[in-house]
């Protein structure tokens, strides 16, 4: 049985990791600087007959190289794809405005029809998006499907810019009769803040063919939640709205839900974090009470939602067939409420969907409820007033690192601990500092449909783990329990590609796209022994491990006792299975 998973596993990698007319250079942590570092590149650029992909993450591309790179590419019509998120590390800001604006210009002398532009990861706010202004309104984006600009500091003038930028490649493709269809916008922690939003909201609203929102972490109050509401009116293909981690307040909350009345195609909601209230959570709850037929995954998590309102939204759910995951984790319910919801759920044959309520606030404060729609304005005024505290404080942080280094990408130890600082440099107090939401902080932050990054995530939580420090110990588990659960809960596919990407890191394994294996620590093998236990980890990918790693291998000589462990629990969970 294993012998034969794992040679389906070798006989496949090829196809799961390299997609079809591919050139891959990601992770390889290469510095080019000028036109002789990046000779290979471009010889394997000219040669690569009907190239579609060129993947650069990871890599650190100055304003020379970019040049040599982009005249490479002015001959490449077939050009449809392209991975440039997290290229531009340690560079100067100025110098990433002409870099992108070299590759763009050759993508349109080239006569490409880009479907995927993916530049997350670079941090290099409203100029970065003037780099890239030119290509957005060429033909070359007029078959763009996926935009990813997710973490690139773009602010309230980079969203506008974008936004204006979308809207006029919009107009001249229509014109053309074949009008911008974008299906997957991403633009997570950009301080878009209220105007960024209105004015891309503006542009969803006519481009009107958008399957995933991703938003989160912006800054957006409920203006800006209102105008995103009217998009989403516009869109009626939309599958997933990610919100999360923005200040909708109840009024936004009924504003979306309003918006929301009449989607068919809606299959994930992630209002986590968003403050909606009970009013909120109510008027959501009659939104999936009367629609929303193939809703998957819920998300009203740390919202202040009471246990009245939360048990309005678990009864909402209860003729959802499809449904896979409702959220209503670090709200107001109290003990007895969380019971009462369990009880709930578990009649209604749905326990096995709820999150889990481990982080409930307890019942809230004796406030009169009646007082509360009077004092929503003034809480409000003080969220704005609040963020916009930190916003100046944030700025005068940024400015006094851009003085001292100018730097696209900032020392991570400047910056306050968050999910995204600890993935780039763990550390057992990064992880600690989390606190209590850490576990689904590092969930957010991971794309499981990017196997690598998902299983580099993975080995960074576990680098940190300590046998001997418990709350450290505490901490890594159920962040990896959390990763882990939402990998294996997508799909098979997903599960399989995380399962070959780990063991092509772990150095089990090579990889058609030469990524580097990691030191193996043996935090990384003692966390694996930990997840092998757990009912999420499927059957068929503990034979793939075990039969791994009772092979030799150098990689894992320095774990003995830790491989030893793993080699002995897989045993058991393998023939217990």
């Amino acid at each position: 049985m294993a012998t034969d998973i794992v040679s389906q596993l070798a006989e496949s990698l090829a196809k799961t990791l390299v997609e079809e007319g591919e050139l891959s250079y990601k992770g390889q942590g290469r510095k080019l600087d000028d036109s002789q570092s990046v000779e290979e590149i471009v010889k394997d650029i000219k040669d690569f007959e009907g190239l579609q992909a060129l993947r650069l993450e990871g890599n650190t591309v100055g304003v020379e190289a970019a040049k040599a790179i982009a005249k490479a590419l002015e001959t490449k019509s077939q050009f449809k794809r392209c991975y440039w998120s997290d290229m531009f590390t340690g560079r100067l800001r100025s110098e990433i405005p002409p870099a992108l604006n070299s590759l763009g210009d050759a993508l349109m002398l080239a006569g490409a029809k880009l479907t995927v532009l993916d530049l997350s990861d670079n941090a290099f706010g409203p100029d970065g998006v003037k780099g890239i202004e030119n290509l957005l309104k060429s033909s070359a984006c007029y078959t763009l499907q996926e935009l990813r600009l997710n973490n690139c500091g773009m602010g309230i003038g980079g969203g506008k810019i974008l936004a204006a930028s979308l809207m006029e490649c919009h107009k001249k493709s229509s014109a053309q009769g074949m009008p911008l269809g974008l299906k997957v916008f991403v633009a997570g922690r950009n301080r878009l803040e209220n105007d960024g939003a209105t004015a891309l909201a503006l542009a969803f609203q006519s481009i009107g063919s958008l399957e995933e929102i991703h938003m989160p972490q912006n800054g957006i109050n409920h203006p800006g939640v209102t105008a995103l509401a009217m998009a989403v009116q516009h869109n009626p293909n939309l599958r997933t709205l990610n919100l999360n981690d923005n200040t909708f307040t109840e009024k936004g909350a009924i504003a979306m839900a309003k918006a929301l009345k009449h989607s068919r195609s809606i299959q994930v909601i992630n209002f986590g974090d968003c403050l909606v209230r009970p009013a909120g959570a109510t008027a959501i709850a009659e939104t999936v009470s009367e629609g929303l037929p193939i809703l998957k995954e819920l998300n009203l998590s740390y919202g202040e939602i009471t246990e009245e309102a939360a048990l309005v939204v678990a009864h909402a759910v209860k003729d959802k067939d499809q449904l896979e995951k409702l959220d209503l984790n670090g709200n107001y319910l109290g003990e007895d409420g969380c019971k009462t919801l369990k009880d709930l759920m578990e009649g209604m044959n749905m326990a096995e969907l709820l999150a889990s309520l481990s982080d409930d606030e307890g019942e809230p404060e004796d406030d009169d409820d009646d007082d509360e729609d009077d004092d929503d304005d003034d809480d409000e005024e003080e969220v704005e007033e609040e963020e916009e505290g930190v916003e100046e404080e944030e700025e005068e942080e940024e400015e006094e690192e851009n003085i001292s280094n100018k730097f696209s990408t900032p020392p991570a130890t400047m910056r306050p601990p968050d999910a995204s600082s600890f993935l780039s440099f763990p550390s057992p107090d990064k992880l600690l500092k989390l606190g209590a939401k850490r576990a689904a902080l590092i969930e957010q932050q991971v794309d499981v449909a990017d196997a690598i990054k998902t299983a580099e995530a993975f080995l960074k939580i576990a680098s940190v783990y300590k046998e001997d420090n418990n709350d450290v110990k505490s901490a890594v588990l159920e962040s990896v329990d959390a990763l882990l659960k939402k990998v294996f809960s997508s799909s098979s596919v997903v599960g399989y590609n995380f399962v070959s990407s780990l063991l092509v890191l772990l150095g089990l394994i090579k990889s058609e796209e030469k990524v580097k294996p990691v030191l193996v620590v043996a935090g990384h093998l003692q966390a694996l022994e930990h997840a092998v236990r757990q009912d999420y980890f499927p059957t068929e990918s503990k034979a793939v491990l075990k039969a791994f790693m009772s092979r030799k291998n150098q990689a894992l000589e320095s774990c003995g006792a830790s491989r030893h462990k793993l080699q002995s629990t897989l045993q058991t969970v393998h023939s217990h299975g």
